[in-house]
C-alpha cells in the first residue's frame, strides 16, 4: 500500500531558508519536498480546480429559469383579471330594489342566485276553464320594461344599469286553431270650414273565434281589437298674430298664356299667391308652370281635368287625382300633394278612397265671382267687400277670365294692403293658425301609416 503523505510533515513544518528560493515570486514559489515521498496532486481529486481547468467562459442560460417565472406570473395574472372582469358583479334594479348580479350572467341564473321561485300560471281552456292549474308561463320577466319570453330567459344577458322585473308567470291559452273576421274602420267627419285634412288614420280592428286542440271546445272571443275610424275634419283659418291681418289669394284652372303676366304682377307688388294647376293646362303650358315654381309660389292640383271627382268611380277619380299631381311634378320637378277639387267637390266618399294621396283638400270663402267675366272693377269689389282676416280668395286663369285677373290684380293688392292685409301663400296663411298649424304642418304632403287601412264606403260600378 502506497505510503502518502502530504507536502510537509504534521510534526514539523519545513522551515524556509532565506535566499535562494525567496528571491521567486510568491506564485511560483516550489516547496521543498522530501526523497522519497508520494505526493497527490490536485488533478486527483482534492482542492479545487484552477481557471484554466473550468475554463474561462462562465455557464449559459443560467439567468433562463427566472425569465420563465416572471413571464407565467405575467400571464396567470392577466388570466385572473379578465376572469375578474367578465365575472364582475353590476348595479342592476330587481323589482324597483338595488341589486346586485354578475355580469353578462343570464336572467335564468340571476332568478337560480336570487333565491327566487315564481308560481307559474294556469293554463286556460279556450273559454278561459282552468285546465292546469301549473300549467301556463313559468314566470313573467321584463328586461327595461320589455316582455321577455320564457325560452330566451338563458340566452338573455344582464349589463350594468339593467331594471328586471321578475314576477309569477301568466296565465296561458291552450293551443288553438283562430278564424279572424276584420272590422273595418268607419269614416267620421269634423267641423266646417275650407280645409279639409286627414286628422286620425283608420286603423282595422278585429274578431275572433278560437278552437281549442286540447279541450276541443269552440268559444267566440268576440272583439279582440277595437278598430279606429278615420276622421276627417274641417277647419278654417284663425289667425292668431295679434295687430295683422292676413288673406290667401289662389289661382284655379291654370296654368295660362296669362299666368306669367299673374306672375309679374304678384312678384312686382311683393306679394304672395297659391296656383292650383289642373294637369292637361299644365302640359298646355308647361314654361308657365315653370314660370310659378321659378317665382317661388307655391303649387297645388285643381285635378287633371275640370270634371267633378264625385262624378267618378274609385278608379277615375284616382286616375284624375294621380294624373294631375303627375303633371305637375314633370314640368316643375316638384311634387305636391295639395289639392283644390274641380267645384269643391270632395265627399266623404271621395276621401275615403283617395285619403292616402292627398294632403290636404282646400275650397274657399270669398268667390271673386271672375269666371262670370264681370269686369276687373267688379272683381276687385267683390272680394274687398267680403274678404275679412284669414280668407282664401278664389280667382280663375284660364284662356278666358285670365285677362280680367291681370287688370284686376294690382288695383285689388293696393285695396288689401290699405285695408291692412298682408297677401300671403295658403301653407303661409295656415302657419298664421298655431292650432291649424300643429294638426296640419305640411299640407302639401302626404303620409299614411302603415297599419292605417282606407274606410269602408259603399261600392261603385266602375
Amino acid at each position: 500500500m502506497p505510503h502518502y503523505t502530504t507536502s510537509y510533515s504534521t510534526k514539523k513544518r519545513p522551515a524556509y531558508r532565506p535566499g535562494a528560493a525567496q528571491h521567486l515570486p510568491s506564485a511560483n514559489r516550489r516547496r521543498v519536498r522530501k526523497p522519497g515521498v508520494q505526493y497527490l496532486h490536485h488533478s486527483q481529486g482534492f482542492g479545487r480546480k484552477t481557471r484554466r481547468q473550468m475554463g474561462s467562459r462562465r455557464p449559459q442560460n443560467s439567468r433562463r429559469p427566472y425569465a420563465f417565472i416572471a413571464v407565467g406570473c405575467a400571464f396567470l395574472f392577466f388570466v385572473a383579471s379578465v376572469i375578474w372582469y367578465m365575472n364582475r358583479s353590476v348595479d342592476i334594479t330587481l323589482n324597483g330594489a338595488d341589486a346586485k348580479a354578475r355580469i353578462n350572467s343570464s336572467i335564468e341564473q340571476l332568478i337560480a342566485d336570487q333565491g327566487l321561485e315564481p308560481t307559474p300560471g294556469k293554463l286556460l281552456a279556450v273559454d278561459d276553464a282552468v285546465l292546469d292549474k301549473r300549467g301556463g308561463e313559468r314566470v313573467s320577466v321584463k328586461l327595461n320594461g320589455r316582455q321577455v319570453d320564457n325560452d330566451k330567459l338563458v340566452e338573455t344577458r344582464l349589463q350594468e344599469h339593467d331594471e328586471v322585473e321578475i314576477g309569477d308567470g301568466r296565465d296561458e291559452y291552450e293551443p288553438h286553431e283562430v278564424q279572424a273576421t276584420t272590422i273595418e274602420p268607419k269614416l267620421v267627419t269634423t267641423g266646417s270650414g275650407a280645409i279639409e285634412y286627414v286628422k286620425t288614420w283608420g286603423v282595422p280592428g278585429r274578431s275572433e273565434v278560437w278552437t281549442g286542440k286540447t279541450s276541443g271546445k269552440t268559444f267566440d272571443r268576440g272583439v279582440v281589437k277595437d278598430a279606429v275610424d278615420c276622421v276627417v275634419a274641417r277647419a278654417s283659418v284663425n289667425p292668431d298674430v295679434k295687430g295683422k291681418k292676413y288673406v290667401a289669394l289662389t289661382f284655379d284652372e291654370g296654368p295660362s298664356e296669362y299666368t306669367e303676366q299673374i306672375v309679374s304682377v304678384l312678384q312686382q307688388k311683393g306679394a304672395s299667391a297659391t296656383f292650383f294647376l289642373a294637369g292637361n293646362a299644365v302640359e298646355e303650358h308647361a314654361d308657365a308652370a315653370k314660370a310659378i315654381a321659378a317665382a317661388g309660389f307655391e303649387l297645388g292640383s285643381n285635378s287633371y281635368e275640370d270634371k267633378s271627382l264625385t262624378d267618378q268611380s274609385t278608379s277615375a277619380a284616382r286616375k284624375q287625382i294621380s294624373a294631375g299631381f303627375d303633371a305637375i311634378e314633370q314640368a316643375t320637378g316638384k311634387r305636391t300633394a295639395l289639392l283644390r277639387a274641380p267645384f269643391a267637390a270632395f265627399s266623404e266618399r271621395t276621401w275615403a278612397e283617395t285619403m292616402d294621396m292627398v294632403g290636404a283638400a282646400v275650397s274657399w270663402n270669398v268667390d271673386s265671382g271672375d269666371w262670370m267675366l264681370p269686369g276687373a272693377d267688379a272683381v276687385v269689389s267683390s272680394v274687398l267687400g267680403s274678404v275679412s282676416n284669414g280668407s282664401i280668395v278664389l280667382l280663375t286663369d284660364n284662356a278666358s277670365s285670365g285677362r280680367q285677373a291681370v287688370e284686376a290684380l294690382p288695383a285689388l293688392l293696393d285695396g288689401l294692403r290699405r285695408e291692412g292685409y298682408e297677401v300671403v301663400s295658403l301653407s303661409e296663411l295656415i302657419a298664421t293658425d298655431d292650432d291649424l298649424a300643429k294638426a296640419l304642418p305640411t299640407p302639401g304632403k302626404v303620409s299614411m301609416p302603415k297599419d292605417a287601412v282606407l274606410p269602408r264606403v259603399a261600392k261603385t260600378e266602375e
